[in-house]
């Protein structure tokens, strides 16, 4: 009886499959994040082919660099660790140092605002300034003014202006108004235009008096209007000496 023949298994292909075989399990391990300890099998044989050396890349730990092709010696790459975030403070720091553009910008508004009320008020006195030039010229203006000297022996209650005979003013005082005139205030009771030449003013005074009694006096005052603007005032101070109030009209140089 003749015994079977068997065909001899090439090694070289033995060794290739191991080889490969090596390759997916370290592929594996790397996958898996494990470190890989084996090495390949027969990785010292000379007659391993050149074709099943490990790339540089996906090289295990603990490879022999031998088989590692020339041109692909890298180094494994090793994840980093994340930078640290930047401070997150800094900027709300900086923030609260110099100021929001928001705020900035109300500054500079507010700034504007203030110029602006400047302006108008420089430009409202301008106005009225033009305004009593227009409405009285100076070769017809005529302003008469009140103050009050002491005023121990009258109160003020109302004033009653006439110019030739015409009422052209009659006021009521607040008790505000004395105020202010007792301090040393002076109110301008008229302004208009009169022609030039001779004129006669009338102003009547009413009010407490002495003994607290109701005062009314008059005081009358003739005037010449020239070419130039002319000011009088209407003054009430204290006689001592006769215990009771006195009327003054002058005119101002």
């Amino acid at each position: 009886m003749s015994t079977p023949h068997h065909s001899p298994f090439p090694l070289a292909r033995l060794r290739q499959g191991l080889s490969r075989l090596t390759l997916a399990a370290a592929l594996l391990i790397l996958s898996a994040g494990l470190p890989a300890v084996a090495a390949p099998i027969g990785a010292g044989t000379d007659s391993a082919p050149t074709d099943a050396a490990i790339p540089a890349a996906e090289a295990p730990a603990g490879v022999p660099s031998a088989q590692i092709p020339a041109g692909e010696t890298t180094a494994a790459s090793v994840p980093s660790e994340p930078v640290p975030a930047a401070d997150e403070t800094a900027p709300a720091q900086a923030a609260a140092v110099q100021p929001a553009p928001a705020v900035e910008k109300k500054r500079s508004l507010d700034a504007r605002v203030q110029d602006l009320k400047k302006q108008a008020k420089a430009l409202n006195r301008d106005l009225f300034i033009l305004e009593e030039e227009l409405l009285f010229p100076s070769n017809t203006q005529l302003a008469v003014f009140l103050s009050i000297d002491v005023g121990s022996y009258f109160r003020l209650d109302s004033v009653q202006l006439k110019i030739d005979d015409k009422e052209v003013a009659n006021h009521l005082y607040t008790k505000r108004e004395l105020d202010a005139l007792q301090r040393g205030g002076v109110q301008r009771l008229w302004l208009g235009n009169v022609k030039s030449g001779e004129h006669e003013l009338i102003a009547t005074f009413t009010g407490p008096g002495p003994n607290n009694r109701d005062y009314r006096r008059a005081t009358t005052v003739k005037f010449k209007k020239s070419a130039a603007a002319k000011f009088m005032e209407l003054k009430i101070r204290d006689v001592t000496s006769k215990l009771q109030p006195e009327f003054v009209v002058r005119e101002w140089e």
